[in-house]
């Protein structure tokens, strides 16, 4: 597997910004020329982990985002969203759907398992009081048929 292009952006969790991210991982994979789902796949899924950065990760502070992609040869495109945040204590617990750190903000505790359902493989990486790393996956396929 070879890469055979990177990206690497930064931003401030401000949750304008969630857009803006959206923009990006859409503008990046576009050379594959996905099928309007799986475009909306990638930005619904990057979507998430940008929010999940903003409101859980900083929580009502300020902090830095992280978006690092790759698209390997085989077009998988691999996404990394990361935050230097207070970390998820049980990741395991956290990936269950309903279950939400920020219940007085009406959040749905739906984040992970929607980026489940929209991409090929969620990888989470997280340690309290460093931060949390999100790492999606998702082939886009190469099929005349799906367009």
């Amino acid at each position: 597997m070879n890469i055979i292009n990177e990206m690497s952006l930064s931003f401030p969790s401000k949750s304008l910004n969630e857009s803006f991210a959206r923009s990006v991982a859409a503008a990046f994979v576009m050379n594959l020329d996905p099928t309007i789902n799986e475009l909306s796949d990638i930005k619904t899924a990057v979507s998430e982990a940008v929010t999940n950065c903003i409101v859980h990760g900083y929580r009502r502070s300020k902090g830095t985002v992280y978006i690092k992609g790759k698209i390997t040869d085989n077009n998988k495109v691999i996404i990394k969203i990361r935050d230097k945040g207070c970390g998820i204590e049980d990741v395991k617990k956290a990936m269950e759907p309903l279950f939400t750190t920020a219940p007085e903000e009406e959040r749905a505790g739906l984040g992970f398992a929607v980026m489940q359902s929209f991409c090929d493989k969620v990888k989470v990486k997280s340690e309290p009081g460093k931060g949390t790393t999100v790492t999606l996956e998702k082939t886009i396929s190469q099929t005349d048929n799906d367009r």
